[in-house]
């Protein structure tokens, strides 16, 4: 079995586990902008994640780890919006991505609705960050990202009151917020140990 057909089987499996739908819901805005992330996760004997390291000058999440990807335009999919902002962001060949499906959308407090798309990607392609949004790059390894041990989960005081959120560790990278409940929702889903 594939990797793409692993992930397939995993996510047309029922569960029982109730996914994170979203920051902060007394604090959500009142639009909801469609959007979609490709989880790229490399075709290799132990798996990785494709993520970026958003640039300093971005308007929102400055400095972030992030999936590529961004707002679903008219007449887009969540799936052609993915892959149409990761070769924007990567140069990754919408061509090259084996899309497995998607899970649940996840609300973000400045109004988006993400839908992560997942898709299996040949390893080591020789991505290229847009020099306007991407300041880097890298590949987390699977395994870790899904351990739900190094999914810490931590609060902090935004506006007065006690948040609540995900935070994973990689390698001195601090992915949080909305991309580790991304991932926690995905680990929920595939259930893999």
């Amino acid at each position: 079995m594939t990797l793409a057909d692993r992930l397939r089987a995993a996510l047309a499996s029922p569960t029982n586990e109730q996914p994170l739908e979203g920051d902060f819901p007394e604090l959500r805005a009142t639009a909801s902008v469609p959007a979609a992330v490709l989880v790229g996760i490399t075709d290799r004997s132990d798996p990785g994640v494709i993520l970026t390291v958003r640039r300093e000058h971005m308007r929102t999440h400055a400095g972030q780890v992030a999936f590529p990807g961004g707002r679903i335009d008219a007449g887009e999919d969540p799936q052609s919006a993915a892959l149409r902002e990761a070769h924007e962001e990567l140069l990754l060949d919408p061509q090259a991505v084996d899309l497995a499906g998607a899970i649940e959308p996840y609300r973000t407090v400045t109004g988006y609705v993400v839908t992560p798309v997942i898709g299996v990607v040949p390893p080591d392609l020789p991505l290229t960050p847009h020099e306007h949004e991407v300041a880097d790059w890298f590949e987390a390894p699977l395994a870790h990202l899904l351990n739900p041990a190094n999914q810490l989960y931590r609060s902090a005081l935004f506006q007065g009151q006690e948040r609540h959120y995900y935070e994973i560790m990689w390698e001195g990278r601090r992915i949080w917020g909305a991309t580790a409940a991304m991932i926690v929702n995905l680990s929920r889903r595939l259930q893999w140990s």
